[in-house]
């Protein structure tokens, strides 16, 4: 194929049925569906990579992918044709021409994932694909507290799954942010990048902390990687339902261009 642009594109999906971002063999996946639907609408084979190789159940408002193309099609056109062939729990909410340079997952400046609680004795239909219950009672105010030591750069080894031998597990936190809608306690996170269920062990540990199952100093030992393995076990990794990736920034890419680092 004589690749002679590439299309970067803002995806919006519910992952409940999904075995996460990226290709399995024997699993529905979010590329999957999307390079069917890139097949179907211009009948190329293409390879469309994904920003976030968000895992199975966790859901995306703002992931952004992108492919290269030898279609003509108007960005548009792209836009409308490939919802034509997705199912309805995906959807491309824009799509923008970008340099055939463009690398969609090495070029993001930062991303924002978001994960929301439902604290409530009872459950709730309506949010149970979103939403992480907790039957006990939580102090959300305390939560944030708790939230607001993550800014800046921290090894999270304690708080994550291994990246593999030989990688950093040191992340950079640019902003953070926690509020409560009645029921709901929404945490947002924007880093330079995410390690394995990072943000879902965060999550654990600020529902260990708004419980009052570990202290402010213990938060802390965790994030300066001196805690022991009785502290860490307070972080526990929260189910994928209630993670969201909300936006992945870029320099000088639509639709975040120069918007890197900013109060969320």
């Amino acid at each position: 194929m004589d690749a002679g642009r590439k299309i970067a594109l803002v995806l919006e999906y519910d992952g409940t049925n999904y075995a996460g971002f990226q290709l399995q063999a024997n699993a529905p996946t979010i590329q999957g569906e999307m390079e069917k639907a890139v097949a179907c609408l211009s009948r190329e084979r293409v390879r469309v990579q994904g920003a976030g190789r968000t895992d199975a159940g966790v859901h995306a408002q703002g992931q952004m992918a992108a492919f290269a193309t030898a279609s003509n099609l108007p960005c548009e056109v792209v836009r409308r044709g490939l919802n034509h062939y997705l199912p309805p729990d995906i959807a491309v909410q824009a799509a923008y021409d970008v340099p055939l340079s463009f690398d969609v997952r090495r070029h993001a400046v930062s991303r924002v994932y978001r994960y929301t609680i439902l604290n409530k004795a009872t459950s709730s239909p309506l949010l149970a694909r979103f939403a992480a219950r907790v039957k006990e009672p939580l102090d959300a105010k305390a939560m944030g507290l708790a939230l607001a030591l993550l800014h800046g750069e921290h090894d999270f080894a304690l708080l994550a799954s291994s990246p593999g031998p030989g990688k950093s597990t040191v992340r950079e936190v640019f902003n953070t942010r926690l509020w409560q809608e009645d029921k709901l306690i929404h945490v947002e996170v924007e880093a330079n990048a995410f390690l394995p269920h990072q943000m879902r062990r965060t999550a654990g540990l600020l529902v260990s902390f708004g419980a009052g199952r570990i202290s402010l100093e213990e938060v802390a030992a965790l994030l300066d990687g001196h805690a022991d393995c009785s502290v860490a076990r307070w972080a526990p990794t929260m189910p994928s339902r209630g993670l969201c990736l909300t936006q992945v920034k870029y320099k000088d890419v639509p639709p975040y261009e120069h918007q890197t680092h900013t109060d969320l």
